[in-house]
């Protein structure tokens, strides 16, 4: 139970639509707080449009990246689209034409994505951000590899630390976007891009552990 084979499994991405659909009015909600309330609806938008783009067949994932990160790139407004969508296309591009996917290709992978979210703005950690998601779990798959740990156990360290940090941006104070502007008045409640990332990544989790072989 060490790789998956990424020839079919681009089913992994029809799972992440289904999750941000599920999840469409929570995300609106909770960026309505200190935003435009309109995350969920965007995010939904961008991820039925890939997964209508990609149909039922489970291809493979390198290629069913590609169509997300193309897709999320035209097909959504605001910064969202243009951070999501070079996220999975840094992603997809990781992959390339391997033909299994590992732990540690999935940490060059997603570290892949990271480095084009910090290119593209000016966020860091503790900004109230995706980042307080992404970057912890990050940190966590990669000290399960070295630790030894097997892509399953690594898995799920990924997915609980970032729940840990999509919590944590709760008390945090807003420092990028529109929420900025609120100061104080920011702290209290979840970022949302810090929640999206956070199903993002526990749904890519389960969805991989489904198909280790």
């Amino acid at each position: 139970m060490s790789h998956v084979v990424l020839a079919t499994a681009g089913g992994v991405v029809l799972a992440l639509a289904d999750t941000i659909n599920a999840n469409r009015a929570w995300l609106s909600e909770i960026d309505g707080a200190i935003g435009d309330g309109d995350h969920g609806i965007n995010m939904s938008k961008g991820f039925s449009l890939a997964a209508a783009a990609l149909g039922k067949a489970d291809g493979g994932l390198s290629a069913a990246f590609q169509t997300l990160g193309d897709t999320l790139l035209s097909g959504i407004g605001g910064s969202m689209g243009p951070l999501y969508g070079s996220f999975f296309l840094d992603l997809a591009a990781t992959l390339g034409t391997a033909a299994t996917l590992d732990a540690p290709l999935l940490s060059r992978g997603l570290h892949a994505g990271l480095a084009s979210l910090e290119d593209l703005g000016s966020a860091k950690l503790g900004d109230k951000t995706l980042l307080d998601t992404l970057i912890p779990a990050l940190t966590a798959l990669d000290a399960a590899i070295a630790a030894g740990a097997d892509f399953a156990t690594a898995l799920d360290a990924m997915s609980a630390a970032a729940e840990a940090g999509r919590d944590s941006t709760k008390d945090l104070v807003a420092k990028i976007g529109r929420a900025a502007r609120l100061g104080e008045r920011s702290r209290g409640v979840l970022d949302a891009g810090a929640a999206s990332c956070c199903l993002i990544l526990q749904t890519l989790a389960e969805a991989l552990k489904q198909r280790l072989a």
